[in-house]
């Protein structure tokens, strides 16, 4: 790779930026670093650790000898991905801000930025592989299965991934580990980033009754059965099982509860016990804002091709019956468990990934 080629990394204070680094400046790259501030953090301490991880960055930096640049773009962050995490739960969905947060601001507002500055390439640690051809990019699964992060950035666009390079392509999380302790990172062993950072530590749903009401109702079975009281129906998740506070009712107390539909009309959370209940599981899902990262569709309606329904789960065989303006219903090959409006379907051809979009409802 030319030397005159400028490559921006996006260090975020963790190990893995952290190595996506040092494996550039051994490419050959003109190398520096950014570290991006997304959040203005409230009064409560310990709950979103831009301090402590810009520290860390600025360590690697200097272990490295490369400059690092800051930038702040919390309010592109309330503007592009914050208000709609908002309207989603006020509309009783369960979004996933990280996806957009990738297409808006670690691949939009950093990508402009970094161009600004006269920058050739963006580059980060996310555990991904793109493939540059000619005028085209794709994006493909990484080697290690376990962190493979395409779900997070299936709504990028070719523009954007033919800016980006992902140093971490063929790497696993151990040896990544391993580098950094062998060339004196002082995060070599720093604990992986969990959650969303602007809610940090603290329990979800008090941080949520900040920016929504709590409307209390009740919980009751499929037939009718009261259980118990809920706070408020966009608190809860369909297969949610944690926090619900009905633990023993009903009998076979050993048997767990199970979020598994909400009711608006009436303010009813509906729970079912047994992670295997029928109710928990569904034939196929209907979904919009549909993204093609090629700009198109690959194959006309229907089509096979592989989904996963949430990071990690094993890909799996479905087909995309019919798809329009943005619209799609999908048919699953084996129904699949907790499908959940707000939450993303991504789609596959083998280790490709094609895409996806947000669920609307199982069917």
């Amino acid at each position: 790779m030319s030397a005159s080629q400028r490559v921006l990394v996006g260090l975020s204070g963790g190990v893995d930026s952290a190595v996506a680094t040092h494996l550039l400046i051994e490419q050959g790259y003109q190398v520096e670093a950014l570290f991006m501030k997304n959040w203005e953090e409230d009064d409560a301490p310990g709950y979103c650790a831009a301090a402590e991880d810009l520290a860390d960055a600025q360590a690697v930096t200097e272990r490295l000898g490369i400059p690092l640049r800051t930038v702040n773009f919390a309010t592109e962050y309330w503007d592009r991905v914050f208000e709609q995490f908002l309207a989603e739960y006020r509309a009783l969905r369960t979004p996933n801000p990280d996806i957009l947060c990738n297409s808006e601001i670690k691949f939009r507002a950093f990508l402009d930025h970094a161009l600004t500055l006269g920058a050739d390439w963006i580059a980060t640690g996310h555990y991904a592989r793109v493939m540059h051809q000619a005028d085209r990019a794709s994006l493909y699964l990484a080697r290690d299965a376990n962190k493979d992060q395409t779900y997070f950035l299936h709504r990028l666009d070719r523009e954007q991934l033919g800016r980006v390079l992902f140093p971490l392509a063929d790497l696993t999380k151990p040896e990544i580990r391993a580098m950094a302790e062998s060339l004196g990172l002082a995060n070599a062993s720093k604990k992986d980033s969990t959650g969303i950072c602007f809610i940090g530590e603290r329990r979800f749903a008090d941080f949520l009754a900040r920016y929504l009401p709590r409307e209390p109702g009740p919980i009751e079975t499929p037939e009718g059965q009261v259980l118990g009281e809920h706070q408020g129906l966009a608190y809860y998740t369909i297969g949610q099982r944690q926090g619900l506070g009905i633990g023993g009712q009903a009998g076979a107390a050993e048997a767990p509860w199970f979020v598994a539909a909400k009711d608006p009309a009436k303010n009813v959370l509906i729970v079912v016990q047994g992670g295997n209940h029928p109710l928990l599981f569904a034939e196929g899902l209907s979904g919009e804002q549909l993204h093609w990262i090629s700009g198109a569709p690959p194959a006309p309606a229907p089509f096979d091709c592989l989904c996963r329904l949430r990071h990690r789960q094993p890909l799996q065989a479905c087909t995309l019956v019919e798809y329009h303006k943005g619209h799609c219903q999908v048919h699953f090959a084996t129904p699949q468990r907790a499908v959940t409006p707000g939450q993303s379907a991504v789609f596959y051809y083998g280790d490709r990934c094609l895409g996806g979009c947000i669920i609307t409802s199982a069917i």
